[in-house]
């Protein structure tokens, strides 16, 4: 099987990915789709091997790090799936009280992906609180595919009931000095706008490549947004002019970064998708933000 490099893919496959891993093809679809871009000696079966995440090799902070305490949780989202399972992150030696990050997972559960994020979150001095929306389902099932087909079974304004409980949890914890923000990628990018929206004692959000609010809802935002979108993310970044307006129109506090020639996952690293430089850039900004934000 030849050896599949990101220069030998066609910008074309990276597109049928996210139409496939955001439910705008069936498995079927892509696969037929893909199959025009197996040629001069690319297969199907390394194109599949090469786009598809890799946690294994990707992993950047080990679960068992001495210099973190990691654990599940579970706490109550009372308006939404009830009893819902969570990555708690934070530093193993605590001096004082900490400000929050709740990481929020992209349209498949809680993947390793955002477990690592919600580590790297703690190792910059948070305390950092990582959900899993599929608990009521049974959870991250190990696969993300599965992981899709289980989270469009769930209400999403429900599943967003359940981020904000998280927050509640993570404010109130002995750990937390009550200064939360929160982080989250895709799917999580909307649930981070939402809850710049639904909770006004929210310090900050980021939001990566996310879905907007409206302008109504907009109006009612309080917390200070860093926004990060991908130059290649037409999908997502078609709802950016209305949003701009809107947070122009109502002068709200906000900072938004494109990073041309980039895809949308650009910060997941286990995917092609990744791009070291935007995502390491894109990281440092969303840890100066926060601590910033975030400092009592």
């Amino acid at each position: 099987m030849k050896t599949v490099k990101k220069e030998d893919i066609k910008q074309e496959v990276f597109d049928l990915y996210d139409q496939y891993a955001h439910n705008k093809l069936e498995r079927r679809q892509f696969m037929e789709k893909l199959s025009l871009y197996a040629v001069g000696g690319l297969t199907i079966p390394s194109l599949l091997s090469f786009i598809m995440p890799n946690y294994k090799d990707t992993m950047l902070i080990n679960p068992d790090d001495p210099r973190l305490s990691s654990d599940y949780i579970t706490y109550t989202s009372s308006k939404g799936g009830g009893d819902i399972r969570g990555l708690l992150s934070k530093p193993s030696e605590i001096k004082e009280k900490l400000p929050g990050i709740l990481v929020v997972h992209e349209n498949r559960g809680l993947n390793p992906y955002i477990e690592d994020v919600g580590r790297r979150a703690a190792l910059e001095n948070f305390i950092s609180l990582a959900p899993d929306a599929l608990t009521p389902l049974g959870g991250y099932p190990g696969d993300d595919a599965e992981g899709r087909v289980l989270q469009k079974k769930r209400d999403r304004n429900e599943m967003l009931e359940d981020f904000i409980a998280g927050y509640q949890y993570l404010s109130t914890h002995e750990n937390c000095n009550g200064k939360v923000g929160v982080v989250g990628f895709c799917f999580g990018g909307w649930i981070s706008n939402m809850m710049a929206v639904k909770v006004p004692s929210l310090a900050a959000a980021v939001p990566f490549y996310g879905g907007q609010p409206t302008a109504e809802e907009t109006k009612m935002i309080k917390a200070p947004l860093l926004l990060q979108y991908a130059g290649l993310d037409t999908r997502v970044n078609e709802g950016w002019p209305e949003y701009k307006k809107a947070l122009e129109d109502n002068n709200k506090e906000y900072t938004a970064y494109f990073y041309e020639k980039v895809n949308h996952g650009f910060h997941n690293n286990s995917t092609p998708r990744y791009d070291k430089d935007a995502a390491e850039l894109a990281w440092k900004r969303t840890i100066d933000f926060f601590k910033k934000k975030l400092s009592v």
